[in-house]
């Protein structure tokens, strides 16, 4: 997840970052059909990973942010789902008090290819929006499936911890509109979009897609690894 970055991946975005998992990752089903897949537990080029993206027109009618129910605590540990991805993502461990309050460790933003050392200066980004995830299909999920959405840590790459700024700065905006200031984070981020879109069957409309692939073309050794929602 969220820390060392690279411009050529192995396997998925999450390959070059340590501790980069929310859980262990579920092996994806990919499409044997498709000759650049290597097998139901492979991975695929960004390019091809891209092309499998369905497109369709946006609509944001009826979104409000409190649709999605965030930071839960599925497993009842006492940690919400913020504090799971910021115990994960952890370069340098923090240590855990009364009611999962995080107490020091460090982070490295790849956003912005920051150390931070306060978890306070760090927020846990979807990193396809809530937003653009209501756009791209969500409307039509029931509350609980918003809700499993946002508070997914059963993939590597829904969820990142990144530095306030340039989270803020992102907001809503989707790789068309926005990407991350360190060009190094480029590959890596779109491969974190493409996978997440593809998890949770989101579309993607014609300015996103031509984005995708003219920032996929300069990423050859990018791939992404299917892990499908639940």
């Amino acid at each position: 997840m969220a820390a060392l970055v690279c411009p050529l991946l192995v396997l998925s975005a999450a390959a070059c970052t340590p501790g980069a998992s929310h859980e262990d990752a579920k092996s994806p089903s990919a499409d044997p059909s498709a000759s650049s897949s290597a097998g139901k537990n492979g991975s695929l080029r960004l390019t091809d990973a891209i092309d499998r993206l369905k497109t369709a027109r946006e609509d944001r009618a009826g979104y409000e942010r409190d649709k999605f129910h965030l930071w839960t605590d599925a497993d009842h540990d006492g940690c919400d789902t913020r504090k799971e991805v910021l115990l994960a993502e952890a370069v340098k461990k923090p240590r855990q008090g009364r009611s999962c309050k995080l107490i020091g460790g460090s982070w490295r933003s790849y956003y912005d290819d920051k150390t931070v050392t306060d978890a306070r200066k760090l927020d846990i980004d979807h990193v396809v929006p809530l937003a653009e995830a209501w756009d791209s299909g969500a409307s039509k999920w029931t509350a609980q499936r918003r809700e499993q959405y946002a508070n997914d840590l059963g993939a590597e790459r829904t969820l990142v911890a990144v530095s306030l700024g340039p989270n803020r700065t992102k907001g809503d905006k989707d790789p068309a509109e926005w990407m991350p200031p360190v060009k190094d984070a480029t590959c890596t981020y779109v491969a974190d979009w493409v996978s997440a879109k593809l998890r949770w069957k989101l579309t993607v409309d014609r300015a996103e897609q031509t984005k995708l692939q003219q920032v996929a073309a300069g990423c050859p050794g990018t791939k992404v690894t299917l892990t499908p929602a639940p």
